[in-house]
């Protein structure tokens, strides 16, 4: 048990010197999320219990709603990218495939990330998926 004890320190302290530590950020997803945010590297991710396509829309209806300019989807069979700038800050959607009705989906918001302006993202997300 001591054991176990150090080696998760040692585990923790390699993520911390590496300046990759995950950050879990509570978020209450109404209905098509999965609850979790997790925010990693500038990103803000979570799950969606919608279809890739249905979670590709909602995003697109996102970067509409917020009057993007510079607009520049990449849709691929699993995976898409969506780059714009929004209130004068380059945004990126990462839509990915991962199961049937299981689309991940990463926000990042200016050059070195925005939590907040990324979970305001997610929530319209959420909202059009909810309609």
């Amino acid at each position: 048990m001591k054991n176990m004890k150090w080696l998760m320190v040692l585990i923790i302290g390699v993520f911390a010197l590496s300046g990759c530590v995950p950050l879990v950020v509570g978020g209450a997803a109404v209905g098509g999320g999965t609850g979790a945010y997790f925010y990693i590297n500038g990103e803000l991710k979570t799950d969606y219990h919608y279809s890739f396509d249905t979670t590709w829309n909602a995003c697109e209806k996102t970067v509409a709603y917020m009057n993007a300019t510079d607009v520049i989807p990449v849709k691929e069979i699993s995976k898409g990218t969506i780059n714009a700038v929004i209130d004068g800050e380059k945004v990126r959607f990462v839509i990915e495939y991962k199961a049937k009705n299981l689309t991940t989906v990463a926000i990042r918001v200016g050059m070195v990330g925005d939590r907040s302006a990324s979970q305001r993202l997610h929530d319209k997300v959420i909202d059009y998926l909810n309609k």
